[in-house]
């Protein structure tokens, strides 16, 4: 989990390609001092100076131009969208690239010409940094070519509703493959468990299931999950109850088992993603915004998600019987993506209708428990749009 957030993280990646860029410069002169006296070819080398001068200058400029634009995405979804998709936006690749790509230009292009100006670079170092700075300008045209191609759809509307629908579907997969982490289903918690509160209060972004199974089999105690990633840990909700003697060692272990933030992410929490597209819909049917048309676009977000959520889960032996792991019912998905949108859209024709359409498409093709429980929503948003609606018949 650490390695996978900090490889996400746009400075690192910017870190990373400014040390190349430095490491690519001073290499040049080092490599140059093994070749030949014959490899110092005159190939314009000697204007070598001026490029790396107009790459300073043109990479600052087009790294700031590159940040403004990012942050203006960022802010377009946060307004517009949701600020749930921010993190999305923050975590492209692309633009992590071209930021990168343009910061490691500048950084190659200044310690350019500092180690010119002080006579690092031999003849044959000339003609290595020259052949070297021509193939930063050709890393630099092509980033640029797919910066802008990127720059006409990144913050768009479509394009957070495609990220959303994406981080979405990749926790309802993960969640559908292992609905309890690789834990067993959830039991009714004994009396006389002990309680593992949390350091501070907040959400639960990560659980690791093998660490606490490795504690419950060291120590001969069996662990009950109660804050699932996406759930809130605070004063009346312990993060597990420990069945079995509890001293301050087990305890320790099983809060290092539990990531808590401030911040619900998707990785672990196939929630998150549905709630996400339901608040893109609700505030595109806000009267201030008035956008059906969003609305619906994310009606087809959800039933893609839902078919998903919908497929036979795992069944098999738990990897880590010791560890009880609950995980959310099908209704909780259902209120979290469907009612907000059932409850803002009742008085739209149009959204209503797709939402019936959605629901009752997804129940033809779900298991009889899931079919009754979105019947029933399907019923609740119809009884819920009716008094609102003139055009009553097309919902009957």
């Amino acid at each position: 989990m650490f390695w996978s957030r900090l490889l996400r993280r746009i400075w690192f990646r910017s870190a990373v390609f400014t040390v190349a860029a430095v490491v690519l410069a001073l290499l040049a002169g080092l490599i140059g001092e093994l070749l030949p006296a014959s490899a110092g070819v005159d190939l314009g080398q000697g204007s070598v100076d001026e490029i790396l001068q107009i790459l300073a200058s043109s990479m600052l400029a087009v790294t700031t131009f590159s940040l403004t634009a990012m942050v203006s995405a960022y802010a377009s979804a946060t307004t517009n969208a949701t600020p749930r998709a921010t993190q999305l936006l923050v975590d492209d690749p692309t633009s992590q690239n071209a930021l990168s790509t343009f910061v490691g230009s500048f950084a190659f292009a200044i310690v350019g010409i500092v180690a010119l100006s002080t006579g690092y670079y031999g003849q044959q170092g000339h003609t290595v940094l020259f052949l070297g700075t021509l193939a930063v300008i050709v890393i630099i045209v092509v980033t640029l070519l797919r910066w802008i191609g990127h720059l006409t759809e990144f913050g768009r509307m479509g394009d957070v509703i495609e990220r959303v629908e994406a981080a979405a579907a990749r926790a309802v997969q993960a969640f559908v493959a292992k609905p309890h982490l690789g834990g067993a289903p959830a039991v009714p918690v004994p009396d006389g468990s002990s309680p593992v509160w949390a350091d501070e209060v907040g959400y639960v972004t990560h659980l690791d299931v093998a660490a606490l199974h490795w504690v419950a089999e060291a120590h001969d105690v069996r662990v009950h999950v109660i804050a699932a990633p996406g759930a809130v840990t605070d004063a009346d909700t312990p993060l597990a109850r420990v069945e079995g003697r509890c001293d301050d060692d087990v305890a320790t272990a099983v809060r290092d088992a539990f990531q808590v933030d401030h911040h619900r992410t998707y990785e672990q929490d196939p929630r998150l993603g549905v709630i996400a597209l339901s608040e893109i819909a609700s505030r595109a049917l806000s009267p201030a915004v008035n956008d059906p048309g969003t609305a619906i676009e994310v009606l087809g977000a959800l039933h893609r998600v839902f078919r998903l959520l919908l497929e036979p889960m795992d069944a098999d032996e738990p990897a880590h019987p010791r560890v009880h792991v609950p995980r959310p019912r099908i209704g909780d998905f259902i209120q979290d993506g469907f009612r907000p949108i059932a409850r803002d859209g009742a008085g739209n024709v149009e959204v209503s209708i797709r939402l019936q359409k959605t629901l009752l498409a997804l129940a033809a093709s779900a298991a009889p428990d899931d079919r009754e429980v979105l019947e029933l929503a399907a019923a609740q948003a119809a009884e819920r749009a009716r008094p609102a609606l003139s055009e009553r018949a097309r919902l009957a």
